[in-house]
């Protein structure tokens, strides 16, 4: 048995935000779930991250007030935390003085979302990811499965299926197909997806209609019910499954290549072609490694 971790990254509406939007499944087998969290939990607590959830996103970002502490690298990781409290406690007065409640709360969000990690420089955060990048690599029975969509292929025209629900039946497909491969028969999946209160119902719906009917290149006979939506804090996998989505949105956004080169390998192949990956353009032809690889 499989269990299918999916996250995303990049926004799906058309002309909003990121140009890019990626659906992304991590499968494990079952049999390794236990082993692979552990490795995990041990690799976090060098950067005294044990029990914190892994955000790609909010960890890569550069911090203003490390870079306004003077010597900020060389200090322990509590005079850290202080230093930076105290500069995120100024920045929330000038906000409320300049600003109003409005700015106020949104800072305070901001900061919430990053105050696990302030005790780690830029350049330490990058390297528990690209730790973390180098483990999924190392995990020779997982596989990646994703649709990275350009949303620019739409114009602006809106697409039939909304980038969202294409890149589920997209990433359904590919998991059922490398199910279909498993020398064991018996070989099923299931999908656990980060909780989305907007998607849970319409990927459910959808979910059960290919049950019924499948999509339109296969049937779906491996995977188990429909997906079970769980909360990224308390669910390592997810957490996972964010930083493969979020290499694989720089990566064709930003041509960044350092996170996703590391896990580019677990992404399924079958026939000698990467299979476990697509990058939807529309009609343009698009020479990057994965549409090469794809073809």
């Amino acid at each position: 048995m499989f269990l299918c971790y999916i996250d995303e990254s990049g926004i799906p509406e058309l002309n909003s935000g990121t140009t890019h939007f990626i659906l992304l499944g991590l499968a494990i087998e079952v049999w390794d779930w236990r082993e692979q969290d552990r490795e995990v939990e041990v690799f976090k607590g060098r950067y005294g991250l044990e029990g914190v959830e892994i955000h790609t996103g909010w960890m890569a970002r550069r911090y203003l007030e490390q870079e306004r502490t003077a010597g900020f690298d060389r200090l322990g990781r509590e005079d850290r935390r202080r230093a930076v409290r105290r500069e995120r406690d100024a920045t929330i007065l000038r906000k409320a003085a300049l600003k109003g409640e409005t700015a106020v709360r949104e800072t305070r969000k901001n900061f919430r979302k990053t105050d696990p990690y302030i005790h780690l420089t830029q350049g330490e955060r990058m390297d528990c990811l690209r730790g973390l990048a180098d483990l999924i690599g190392s995990w020779g029975h997982a596989r990646l499965f994703a649709e990275a969509t350009d949303k620019r292929a739409f114009g602006s025209t809106p697409p039939r299926v909304p980038p969202r629900e294409e890149g589920f039946t997209q990433l359904v497909t590919r998991f059922q197909m490398f199910l279909q491969r498993q020398a064991d028969r018996r070989a099923v999946g299931i999908l656990v997806h980060d909780n989305n209160l907007t998607a849970e119902l319409r990927l459910t719906r959808l979910m059960r209609r290919f049950h019924e009917i499948g999509t339109m290149w296969t049937t779906i006979d491996r995977i188990v019910e429909t997906p079970f939506f769980v909360d990224s804090q308390l669910t390592g996998g997810v957490q996972l499954a964010d930083l493969c989505a979020y290499a694989t949105r720089r990566f064709f956004e930003n041509n960044e290549t350092d996170l996703f080169d590391r896990i580019y390998p677990r992404f399924d192949r079958s026939g000698g072609r990467v299979v476990g990956i697509r990058h939807y353009t529309g009609s343009r032809v698009c020479t990057c490694r994965v549409c090469v690889e794809h073809r």
